[in-house]
C-alpha cells in the first residue's frame, strides 16, 4: 500500500525480467494485465516489470491453499520439521544469491542483507523445534475416571503482508511458524523489492513443502484489500508504518480475521553521562546509519543526559564522517541508498525544515553525490542538535539517515521524553550503573529494551512486539507469541466408562468428584 513514486529521468533502462505471482507451486501472471517498475536505488534504472494482482489473483491463491492445507494440516510433526529442516539448510547454502538479490532491489550492502537472512533463520530455527514448542498439557483423573488435555491445531490459511525494508527477515518471522504449525500461508510482499519472496518460495518448493502450503502474490491497495477482506483466510499478519497497521488491523477483524500488525517506531537511544561515550556513539551511529536508517528498529533519536551531550556529539560526528556511502553491492560500502527518490527527499525536506527552524546541522549529507551514481537515491548521514519536539525531524518515523540529539539534564527528563512518544517499538540506554538501566527497563513504555544494545531485536526464540501505536492486535511476531497467533486451543475432557450400561445420567451440570 504505497502512493505512486516518480524516480528520476534516468530509470528509463528496458527491464530485463518479470517477476510473477508463485501460485500453486508455479509462475502465475494473473489476469490483469498490469505490471509497474523495480528500480536499482543505486542507478535510479528500471530492473524488472512486477506484474500487479487484485482479488481474482488473491481468490485464486486461495483455493489452491485451501486444498494444500488440508492435507498439509494432517501431516505429521517429523515431516513437517524434516522439511523446515531442509528449507534451512538452503537458506544457508543460497545466501549469497538471496543476499545479491536483496542488495539489487533494497538498496542495503551485500552484507546486511546476509545478516537479515541469518536473523531470518533463527525463526526457522525456532520452527524446527515446534513438536516442543506446541506441546499442549495433560491431567490424569480430573474426575473419577476423567482425564483431560489440550491441544493446539492451526487456523487454516494465514496471509502476510510484509514491507520493504527487510524483504527475507521480516516475512521469515511469520512463514516458518505458520508452516510448522499446520497452516498454510500467504505472503503479500512489498512491491519495492518482491523478488526475494519468490526465491524463498522455490528453496520451500526444493525443501519438500507440497504445493500451495506457500504461496506469493503481489500489488498494492487492492491486494491488500483482497486479502484483508476474503473469507478464506483467517489470520493476517503485517509490519509496516502506523497509519497502515490501523486501517490492516480494523478491516480484518471486521472480516472475522485474527490480526497481529506491528506499526511504526521512532526509537530513543537514551546516554548517561556514566556511559562509555565512545562506545555508546558507535553502537548508534550503527543503529541510525545502517541500512540507511531504514529499520523499525533503527535509532533515529539519541537522547543526551547531561554532561553527555557535547563528548556523545563529537564522537558522533566523527562516527558518522566516516561512513563509506555507495552502491550496497560494491567493496567497502557501509551504507547504501535509501529505497526511492521520495525517501530521499523526505530525509532532505524533514532535515531542512529542522535547520530552518533553528536546529544546527553537525553532520549534513543533504547534498551528498555518489560519483558515477549520481542518478542512485542517495542522502548522506545527517546529525541535528537542537531540535524542537514539534518538528517532523524528531516527532516522525523518518525511515532515513537522519540522527537527531535532544538533551536533558536527568533520567527522570529523559524518562518522561521517551515515554511522551506515541510510539514504543523499542528503546536503549547506555549506562554503566545496573540501578540507571533497571530503573529505565522497568519504566520505558516500549515493548524491546536494550542496556547497552542500540537495536535490542529479539532472538528468534523470544518474541518481536511493541507497545502503544506500535502494535495493533494482542500478539507479538515469532517465537512463542506466533506459535499462539497461527494456532488455536482445544480441550479434550475424555471418560472411557467400563459398565456404560449401569452408569445413570444426571439431568444437573456436570461437578468433579
Amino acid at each position: 500500500m504505497t502512493t505512486t513514486e516518480t524516480p528520476t529521468a534516468a530509470a528509463a533502462a528496458a527491464p530485463s525480467t518479470t517477476v510473477k505471482h508463485w501460485i500453486a507451486g508455479r509462475e502465475d501472471e494473473g489476469s490483469t494485465g498490469r505490471t509497474q517498475p523495480i528500480y536499482n536505488p543505486a542507478t535510479g534504472e528500471v530492473t524488472a516489470q512486477l506484474v500487479l494482482g487484485d482479488a481474482t489473483t488473491v481468490d485464486e491463491a486461495v483455493r489452491a491453499a485451501t486444498a494444500a492445507q488440508r492435507a498439509w494440516g494432517r501431516v505429521s510433526l517429523a515431516r513437517r520439521t524434516s522439511v523446515l529442516f531442509r528449507f534451512r539448510d538452503l537458506l544457508v547454502e543460497h545466501e549469497a544469491e538471496l543476499a545479491e538479490i536483496i542488495s539489487s532491489e533494497h538498496g542495503k550492502t551485500v552484507d546486511d542483507a546476509r545478516g537479515e537472512i541469518a536473523r531470518g533463520r533463527e525463526t526457522v530455527e525456532f520452527a524446527t523445534g515446534i513438536n516442543q514448542a506446541g506441546k499442549g498439557d495433560f491431567s490424569a483423573d480430573a474426575s473419577t475416571g476423567v482425564d483431560v488435555h489440550s491441544l493446539r491445531q492451526p487456523i487454516g490459511v494465514v496471509a502476510g503482508i510484509t514491507p520493504f525494508n527487510f524483504p527475507a527477515m521480516v516475512p521469515m518471522w511469520m512463514h516458518p511458524v505458520a508452516i510448522a504449525t499446520g497452516n498454510a500461508f500467504i505472503l503479500k510482499p512489498s512491491e519495492r523489492d518482491p523478488s526475494a519472496a519468490n526465491y524463498v518460495a522455490r528453496l520451500y518448493q526444493e525443501a519438500g513443502l507440497p504445493d500451495g502450503v506457500f504461496q506469493v502474490v503481489h500489488g498494492g491497495k487492492e491486494t491488500v484489500d483482497a486479502i484483508l477482506e476474503h473469507p478464506g483466510i483467517a489470520g493476517v499478519s503485517f509490519v509496516g508504518s502506523t497509519p497502515i497497521a490501523r486501517y490492516v488491523q480494523q478491516t480484518a477483524v471486521a472480516h472475522g480475521k485474527r490480526v497481529q500488525a506491528l506499526g511504526g517506531a521512532n526509537n530513543h537511544a537514551v546516554v548517561m553521562p556514566d556511559a562509555d561515550i565512545a562506545f555508546a556513539a558507535a553502537q548508534i551511529s550503527s543503529g541510525a546509519f545502517g541500512s540507511a536508517g531504514e529499520r523499525c528498529m533503527a535509532v533515529p533519536v539519541v537522547v543526551a543526559v547531561g554532561a553527555a551531550a557535547e563528548p556523545l556529539l563529537a564522537e558522533l560526528k566523527k562516527e558518522a564522517e566516516r561512513i563509506n556511502v555507495g552502491p550496497g553491492n560494491a567493496a567497502g560500502t557501509d551504507m547504501g541508498p535509501v529505497i526511492t527518490p521520495d525517501a530521499r527527499r523526505r530525509v532532505i525536506d524533514w532535515a531542512t525544515e529542522a535547520i530552518d527552524g533553528g536546529a544546527t546541522a553537525v553532520v549534513d549529507g543533504r547534498e551528498l553525490s555518489v560519483p558515477g551514481h549520481e542518478n542512485g537515491f542517495f542522502v548522506g548521514p545527517t546529525i541535528l542538535d537542537g531540535v524542537a519536539p514539534h518538528m517532523k525531524a524528531y516527532c516522525e518515523e523518518v525511515f532515513g539517515p537522519l540522527l537527531v540529539v535532544m538533551r536533558v539534564d536527568t533520567l527522570d527528563e529523559a524518562l518522561e521524553l521517551v515515554n511522551a512518544s506515541p510510539y514504543g517499538n523499542g528503546s536503549a540506554i547506555f549506562t554503566s550503573s545496573g540501578a540507571h538501566a533497571r530503573r529505565y527497563s522497568q519504566e520505558v513504555e516500549a515493548g524491546m529494551v536494550g542496556v547497552n544494545v542500540p537495536i535490542p531485536v529479539p532472538v528468534g526464540y523470544y518474541s518481536f512486539g511493541g507497545w502503544k501505536d506500535s502494535l495493533f492486535g494482542d500478539h507479538h511476531a515469532h517465537g512463542p507469541e506466533g506459535m499462539r497467533f497461527y494456532t488455536r486451543a482445544k480441550v479434550v475432557t475424555t471418560r472411557w466408562p467400563q459398565h456404560a450400561s449401569t452408569v445413570s445420567g444426571s439431568m444437573n451440570f456436570p461437578g468433579n468428584s
